[in-house]
């Protein structure tokens, strides 16, 4: 009997039990899970160039623990497939970043069904899990039928992994049902637990578009909020691939995130923090760990070849040394256009020491946070798209944003309002290309905000020609505070801003034929596991109407009401921009 037949054999047998991740989350949740819940792993179709040709595969069931301790996960739809990923790992935290795992290949099988107890299995396979890539695996799935849910599991001897839940996307030439989409950013492992993951998890989304900030760079004890971490960074500061890979083991273990993965396709882009803080191409941060360009670029290859190896990604993105193609485009029918961007890794080094700052060189034409090329692409995009929302799913804050109520205009460098040629350029490019309908959706600064997007920010008469939404941190910076949104001068400076709130959480978005419906999800607190969910704030874009129309707001509790009103303008402004900004 082959290998393949005697997997099959097993997986033929009774349900394993249960995984811990499972039990805390809701009926259909279990569904999803029941009977999937031990591991297996698939290779990468085409190995990292530079890697060392495979070793020989261990056959059969070599490991006597279960290697599935960092989950499951699938990304990249498009109407015929996606990817499914996992990565062996038994003992997650070893320092050399290889998980505990033998110096060998793992022969695995892995298997896709249109029902959650495998009972109609569309496809199968085998592949090989290889140590010089982590023992990451990444299949990519096609031949599908579009619009439809699959589930997916692999097998290692006999352990089996998670079940996860994937999506195809609606057929090119159709317009389908309305998408739920959610959008997230910025957990900082060491500053809360990731609660707002499994409360995501519970909303069932179709599709999760992660911007940013996965993980953090920092050693334990770097990085601290008003009273105290609450649990650690292991390791030290990430520089080698060794502790890329730790540092991605140990966030990947946490059941919350993989509860998240398992629920829905990602969508990844990263911000700065998976590889250092506030890079800018090839230059590094200022007075950091790699002040010399060159071994930059030689931890930027690092970082992203861990990326990789950790995230459900295309073979399109498999890393070339230093440089990684990672902006790229994902149809959902005629619905959305998904413009996944990369704000890193081509653009110019901040203005004037970055920060914020009054900055001459912030409107320099000559300026790029995009780079050519993907500018380039980005506007072709427009120009070609044929869908109802197009929608841009980047790390910075997009629209202008000045905190000074004088003469001077004082923006973030790091944003792009530290490239205001470059962002001139994108917003005439989707209005000359007549896009119907423009989105952009944010990351980065560890607070909810929405903005309409003016022709002119300067002057608040203009035309608005798109929306901005931004999702608060998963953890990064703490609990925060609620409070209202009336009160924060930044929105009295800048009347295209229409809402602010600095509790942690997550958006998500119902996206149909005639309006995108946001709700701005926060949590009481990160520091304990039982948080729940609510909606502060509704917005709503109609279609073909630029601009947000809020239909919720949540009120203030009476008790929190003192406590806000008492702080000075320029004391919400310090703490704004400190949630922002405040790093090592």
């Amino acid at each position: 009997m082959t290998l393949l037949a005697i997997i099959i054999e097993r997986w033929k047998g009774s349900p394993p039990a249960m995984t811990e991740v499972s039990r805390t989350l809701n009926r259909r949740s279990f569904l999803i899970t029941t009977g999937l819940a031990a591991g297996s792993a698939a290779v990468v179709p085409a190995a990292i160039p530079g890697a060392a040709p495979a070793l020989a595969a261990h056959r059969g069931g070599a490991l006597l623990s279960d290697p599935f301790t960092l989950g499951v996960a699938s990304g990249d739809p498009d109407h015929e497939g996606f990817v499914i990923w996992t990565r062996l790992a038994l003992q997650p935290l070893a320092e050399d970043g290889l998980g505990g795992m033998p110096g060998n290949a793992f022969e695995v099988a892995w298997e896709v069904a249109s029902d959650e107890r495998f009972r109609r299995i569309e496809r199968r396979g085998t592949a090989l899990a290889r140590p010089e890539s982590a023992h990451s695996v990444h299949v990519e799935l096609k031949g599908l039928r579009h619009g439809r849910e699959y589930w997916y599991r692999f097998r290692v001897g006999n352990h089996v992994s998670p079940v996860g839940r994937a999506l195809t996307a609606t057929r090119p030439d159709s317009l389908g049902p309305d998408l739920l989409m959610a959008f997230v950013s910025c957990s900082q492992y060491e500053h809360g637990l990731f609660t707002a993951y499994r409360r995501l998890a519970e909303e069932h989304p179709d599709l999760i578009l992660h911007l940013g900030d996965y993980q953090y760079e920092y050693r334990a004890g770097v990085y601290t909020i008003p009273g105290g971490n609450v649990r650690d960074h292991a390791g030290p500061e990430t520089v080698t691939l060794a502790t890329y890979r730790q540092r991605h083991a140990q966030y990947k273990s946490d059941p919350d995130l993989q509860a998240a993965h398992q629920a829905a396709p990602w969508l990844v882009v990263w911000d700065d923090h998976e590889t250092e803080n506030n890079w800018a191409g090839d230059i590094p941060e200022a007075n950091s760990d790699t002040p010399d360009p060159a071994a930059f670029r030689e931890r930027r290859a690092a970082a992203f070849k861990a990326y990789y190896e950790n995230m459900p990604l295309r073979r399109g993105s498999v890393p070339h040394g230093p440089d990684m193609q990672l902006y790229r485009r994902v149809r959902w029918g005629r619905l959305v256009n998904f413009h996944m961007l990369d704000t890193r890794q081509y653009r110019d080094d901040q203005a004037c020491g970055d920060g914020y700052k009054d900055c001459p060189a912030a409107v320099d034409p000559a300026r790029s946070i995009t780079g050519e090329a993907q500018e380039k692409w980005l506007l072709d995009g427009f120009r070609r798209s044929a869908a109802r929302w197009d929608i841009l799913g980047q790390q910075v804050f997009f629209t202008q944003r000045d905190n000074n109520a004088g003469p001077l205009k004082v923006t973030s460098m790091d944003s792009w309002d530290g490239y205001v040629a470059s962002r001139n350029r994108i917003t005439k490019g989707w209005v000359d290309a007549g896009v119907r309908n423009a989105v952009v959706l944010t990351g980065d600064v560890h607070a909810h905000w929405a903005a309409d997007i003016k022709a002119d920010f300067d002057d608040p008469d203009s035309a608005t020609i798109g929306s901005e939404l931004v999702c608060t941190s998963i953890t990064s910076g703490g609990d925060g505070a609620d409070s209202d949104p009336a009160t924060h001068p930044f929105l009295q400076i800048n009347k295209h801003l229409r809402f602010h709130n600095n509790q942690r959480g997550y958006v998500i978005s119902r996206i149909g034929r005639k309006e995108m419906r946001s709700d701005f999800k926060t949590l009481p607190t990160v520091r304990t596991a039982d948080a729940q969910a609510t909606t502060k704030a509704t917005f709503v874009i109609e279609d073909r109407v630029p601009g947000l129309e809020q239909t919720y707001l949540r009120p203030l509790p009476r008790s929190a009401a003192p406590k806000a009103a008492a702080k000075s303008d320029e004391q919400i402004i310090r703490e704004t921009i400190e949630n922002e900004t405040r790093r090592p």
